[in-house]
């Protein structure tokens, strides 16, 4: 077994690529404080006011619209089933009490060994880093989790850090959230720091959407804390639409794989968003060429409040088959369900 600090697994020193030099210091934090979180506001932006009366007032006081205005720039004015607006505006189809869809989706809370630690599969532990996001995803599996218990962060990570170092057998470290790249980058700092410590682990991954709705997040100190990382890094962003694109997600992820990341993206299943062969197709491809290998396609888990986005499975399995048909192997992704109990995701 190589210990985390072994040079083995220590990436060399790299100077920054040219793109990086000249990019300007991005002020990620006040693109996130200006956040669209009215949806009558964003209905309003998109010239789509006259669906306000299909808003949900309970849904959007127990899980707030939050959406970055560099994500609501790449929806479509006018249109009222774009598949970005559709991920993120509250509606009065969240009421509806659904049988089989519950708080607890995945069985997180079954599976959480101490405060912020969640361990399902073999070799990994689940760190819920944060409960914040810089966008509210209302097929979120996690738009109930009991954050307030969870945290993870409380006493410096000390309990989350002593969990995990007391369990030779982990080997990958998943930071997860919330999304772990909300946190100020001298916070990510501390936390890999007190990981670092520990010999048995081998790998970090992150979880995180925020490089695709707030690409600005990718900046100089957030580069320099990746390249410093005495593991391999994997990052695995969440992108569901081909529009999710442009320019400075490009860079972003570019910037990324420059400090040494792996990109890998996993998408969920969404019926009105990407529930046809030719959106995952655009996905898929336009992934790849921004640098990020498609994952996994995740079937909706069973949230309360997501339910009008199931896509049945019989369907799932056939659009899976036709992506297979028309895409090389490398850009198809995993068709999975995530069970609680299971070993691993259950493929479909």
């Amino acid at each position: 077994m190589i210990p985390a600090a072994s040079p083995a697994l220590q990436l060399a020193p790299r100077e920054p690529s040219p793109a990086e030099a000249v990019r300007p210091p991005a002020d990620w934090k006040r693109e996130w404080r200006e956040a669209v979180r009215d949806p009558r506001e964003l209905l309003a932006m998109l010239d789509l006011g006259h669906l306000a009366g299909g808003l949900s007032a309970a849904a959007a006081a127990a899980f707030p619209l939050r959406v970055p205005r560099a994500f609501v720039a790449r929806m479509r004015p006018g249109d009222p089933a774009d598949p970005l607006l559709r991920q993120v505006l509250p509606v009065l189809d969240e009421d509806r009490v659904v049988p089989g869809f519950g708080l607890d989706a995945v069985g997180d809370g079954a599976a959480t060994t101490s405060p912020g630690v969640i361990r399902k599969y073999r070799g990994r532990a689940l760190l819920v880093a944060t409960g914040s996001c810089a966008i509210n995803c209302r097929y979120c599996f996690r738009r109930h989790f009991p954050y307030a218990e969870q945290a993870a962060a409380a006493n410096h990570w000390r309990d989350a850090v002593a969990a995990i170092a007391a369990d030779a057998t982990i080997e990958e470290v998943i930071l997860s959230g919330g999304d772990p790249l909300s946190l100020a980058t001298p916070k990510l700092a501390e936390l890999t720091a007190a990981l670092a410590g520990i010999p048995h682990l081998r790998r970090l991954r992150i979880h995180t959407r925020l490089p695709i709705v707030l690409p600005a997040r990718v900046d100089r100190d957030l580069l320099a804390w990746l390249r410093g990382q005495p593991w391999p890094v994997t990052v695995v962003v969440h992108a569901n639409h081909a529009n999710e694109f442009d320019p400075a997600v490009d860079a972003a992820l570019t910037a990324l794989r420059d400090a040494g990341a792996t990109l890998l993206n996993q998408a969920v299943l969404l019926r009105g968003v990407n529930d046809s062969v030719e959106a995952l197709a655009a996905l898929c491809e336009r992934g790849f060429a921004a640098g990020v290998l498609p994952y996994y396609l995740h079937q909706l888990d069973r949230v309360a409040g997501a339910a009008h986005f199931e896509v049945p499975d019989e369907r799932a399995r056939a659009l899976h088959a036709g992506l297979a048909a028309r895409l090389s192997g490398y850009l198809v992704p995993r068709l999975v369900r995530e069970v609680a109990g299971d070993p691993g995701k259950r493929p479909l």
